[in-house]
């Protein structure tokens, strides 16, 4: 069970979020989120998780390549940061975490109780929409706050009057 959302409460405002990872498809749900955010006068948290398990390794080596993922991502989430204030004109707040997808996406959403939804977008891929929108689509519950989901067809105007 999630906690209750504050975002409609004073002080507080409504956030989306979308997760950066290395599908084509999250651009089109970083987008609609920061456009439907700026247009509600919201925010936008953009979430990296780096997969867990792949780091058994020895120590040293271990935590070398801990490093490595941590600076690669920080470079993958500037650049998406970035892309939001040029194109859309909001600074987004950036979180990176490590672990399941899934697990870090619902412990995100419990510990920042402003984020009341979750943006994805199906890719169009042979293997199917992507992992995010598979679970979603798999078991209704994955998770606990609403999640809108975009086709991979839309183009960013229409993104934009959608949004």
């Amino acid at each position: 069970m999630v906690s209750k959302r504050l975002s409609r409460l004073e002080g507080h405002r409504r956030k989306f979020m979308a997760v950066i990872d290395a599908t084509p498809e999250c651009e089109k749900a970083v987008h609609y989120a920061g456009r439907r955010a700026k247009n509600s006068n919201g925010g936008l948290v953009l979430l990296f998780v780096i997969p867990e398990g792949d780091f058994q390794q020895w120590l040293g080596v271990e935590q070398i390549m801990r490093a490595e993922a941590r600076e690669e991502a920080e470079a993958i989430m500037a650049k998406a940061a970035q892309k939001v204030r040029e194109t859309i004109g909001i600074d987004p707040e950036i979180v990176i975490r490590e672990g399941s997808a899934t697990e870090q996406i619902n412990q995100l959403v419990e510990e920042d109780r402003d984020i009341a939804i979750l943006v994805l977008a199906a890719g169009s891929a042979k293997e199917g929409p992507g992992p995010l929108v598979s679970s979603v689509a798999g078991r209704g519950a994955a998770f606990p706050i609403p999640v809108t989901v975009l086709p991979d067809t839309l183009t960013d105007e229409e993104i934009d009057a959608l949004a």
